[in-house]
């Protein structure tokens, strides 16, 4: 999801400064908490490898322009239960900045919109995996019903900040609510991919027991919370 450029302009855009400021110290506090629990090796090599998953993501992954801004399938809640949150949250702001320096600079004007798009709603998941997720029960053992209610959670945190940006920039005219109307209803069709995505991907992890205990993936991913 690309905030359309001039969509926020002016002396309105410095508002995206100061929430990407925040969602930032977001995730610093995120990558924090990972090195606490397994040392900075493991967020480096972690954060490394969501960062070109992020990447991919954006530049390989079919995407298209719909309303207010861009439909892409962003996999944040897979990110956040196969690497933990702060190595997600590392490779979202990384590979969303790597993809504009390089590939979309006429996105770099957005980067503080897009940024808090991304990261304020994984902060939304990992509270939530808390409160669904039981603590003795690993992330490999995840039910698809869990599965839903985080990537509807991710993924309508997307569309809620979208729609901040979009009236924000442009107020309530009726243009700029269908156009709101038409991204949200086709972004939040993700929901119906991501959730079989996290189960996949943790199947395959179920079957790779060889990672447990390894610095790639999270420990929660085969362990009860410490």
């Amino acid at each position: 999801m690309h905030i359309e450029p001039g969509l926020v302009d002016g002396a309105k855009i410095v508002l995206s400064y100061a929430t990407a400021a925040a969602s930032l110290g977001i995730a610093a506090k995120l990558a924090a908490d990972t090195v606490r629990d397994s040392g900075i090796t493991a967020l480096a090599l972690r954060s490394a490898i969501a960062t070109v998953l992020v990447f991919s993501f954006f530049e390989l992954l079919p995407h298209h322009p719909v309303g207010v801004s861009e439909v892409h399938l962003i996999l944040g809640s897979t990110l956040f239960l196969i690497f933990g949150a702060g190595p997600a949250a590392i490779g979202l702001a990384l590979g969303l900045l790597i993809q504009g320096l390089f590939f979309a600079p006429f996105d770099l004007p957005q980067y503080g919109m897009n940024v808090t798009t991304l990261l304020v709603p994984l902060y939304g998941v990992s509270l939530l995996a808390k409160r669904i997720i039981p603590a003795n029960s690993p992330y490999v053992e995840l039910k698809y019903g869990q599965a839903l209610a985080l990537s509807s959670a991710y993924q309508g945190g997307i569309v809620a900040w979208v729609a901040f940006w979009a009236i924000y920039g442009h107020g309530f005219e009726a243009s700029n609510l269908a156009s709101i109307v038409t991204f949200g209803a086709a972004y939040m069709t993700v929901v119906l991919i991501e959730p079989l995505a996290d189960l996949g991907v943790l199947a395959t992890a179920k079957l790779l027991r060889q990672l447990k205990g390894s610095r790639l993936v999270q420990q929660r991913v085969y362990s009860a919370a410490a």
